[in-house]
């Protein structure tokens, strides 16, 4: 894609996110006395497998892997998407599995036909290797979100995510919650911990999302050292780290 479209795309993605933000209203509040942590994985490479849920595992806790079925085992330059077997090793292994599309395409690119015919893609996928109920929860490719497509959201999903850079605290809509990016360059992914003294010093419920972790990450990545700082830091402050459906029963949403 031309960097000019490239650049066009990313303002009115950005732009459509805003606009929901300040007048979508279909809040809820959200009440929590106690931090609340997830760790989230979109379009997930294997490499988020490998090294991200294994961290996870090791303290003790799950995350939530927004897989778009389209992608599944396709190599490119600099990472491969996970294959069936994986996802369903996430699934035997404690994780959730959530839908992030089956075509990984813009909201705004789909009439409300071909989102719906899309997500049942995506879903039918998502069973045959091992999802044993529909996911609860979506992540929208590229963060982009779109007022359109919300009636259809909102009759499959608990909760849809983009990006924001905030917790989510008070009001929320349950279609656009907002998230905080974990990435490269390294030093700004190391820094992330004041998110987790904020989250801490007035609860409220901190979602982080990335895609790889590996030792030369995507730039829409971060290390496994970076990771599991991270990780290990939230445990320690005392946050509730879970994965997305968990927190929403947490919460009686």
């Amino acid at each position: 894609m031309p960097e000019v479209a490239r650049k066009i795309d990313g303002l009115v993605d950005r732009l459509a996110n805003r606009l929901i933000w300040r007048f979508g209203r279909e809040r809820r509040r959200l009440e929590t006395a106690a931090p609340l942590v997830s760790f989230t994985f979109d379009d997930v490479p294997d490499s988020a497998l490998d090294h991200g849920a294994a961290i996870l595992e090791r303290h003790g806790v799950r995350g939530t892997f927004y897989i778009a079925g389209g992608l599944a085992g396709q190599v490119e330059p600099d990472r491969t998407l996970i294959s069936p077997a994986g996802c369903g090793e996430l699934v035997a292994r404690g994780h959730e599995i959530g839908c992030h599309t089956f075509s990984h395409r813009r909201m705004r690119d789909m009439s409300t036909a071909a989102l719906g015919l899309d997500l049942d893609r995506n879903a039918a996928y998502l069973e045959g290797v091992g999802v044993a109920t529909a996911p609860a929860n979506f992540a929208f490719p590229y963060n982009a979100a779109w007022p359109l497509a919300r009636q259809e959201l909102r009759r499959r999903y608990r909760t849809c995510r983009a990006g924001g850079e905030a917790i989510n605290r008070g009001l929320v809509d349950p279609l656009m919650l907002k998230a905080v990016e974990i990435r490269q360059p390294e030093q700004h992914a190391r820094v992330l911990t004041r998110w987790i003294d904020d989250v801490v010093e007035r609860p409220g419920w901190l979602v982080f999302f990335t895609h790889d972790i590996a030792p030369s990450p995507t730039p829409y990545g971060c290390t496994p050292e970076t990771f599991d700082h991270l990780v290990r830091y939230a445990v320690g402050k005392g946050c509730q780290v879970l994965p997305v459906d968990q927190v929403l029963n947490r919460i009686k949403w």
